[in-house]
């Protein structure tokens, strides 16, 4: 999609959330409340509009998703520069796809890697993104 001359296109917006490491990722509950938790943004910082998380399978974001896949997520950058994206979540359990998104220092979450027990992927699929950057503010749809 062509954005006017003063919005910024997806690798732009990519380039700056490269230095943030915490997402905040929404969900729906069962109860149709928001559940609003913070996430790694584990270091995938070629961003195309897929985002990947880990968590344990029991948690109850993965149920949430289970359950209703529209999530949201929450970035803050430096300088004024915010980006809330909209997309649909999946929850993968194989770990074949964990390797290709795993970054060493989750083992100190997940003592046993890829093969600790209980180990869940989100992929976070964007379907939109709005950013702030400053005065400037715009949207890029995916």
């Amino acid at each position: 999609m062509d954005q006017p001359a003063n919005h910024k296109s997806l690798s732009e917006i990519a380039g700056r959330m490269r230095d943030i490491d915490v997402a905040m990722l929404s969900t729906h509950t069962k109860g149709g409340k928001i559940g609003s938790r913070p996430m790694s943004n584990n270091g995938d910082v070629e961003y195309d509009g897929d985002s990947y998380y880990f968590t344990w399978d029991k948690s109850r974001m993965v149920s949430d998703i289970e359950t209703d896949p529209n999530v949201s997520l929450a970035f803050q950058g430096k300088d004024g520069f915010f980006v809330a994206v909209e997309g649909k979540a999946e929850v993968s359990r194989d770990k074949e796809r964990f390797r290709k998104h795993w970054q060493p220092e989750f083992d100190e979450w997940f003592e046993n890697g890829v093969d600790t027990k209980g180990v869940a992927m989100i992929k976070v699929h964007a379907e939109r993104a709005t950013y702030w950057d400053g005065m400037e503010e715009g949207e890029v749809r995916l």
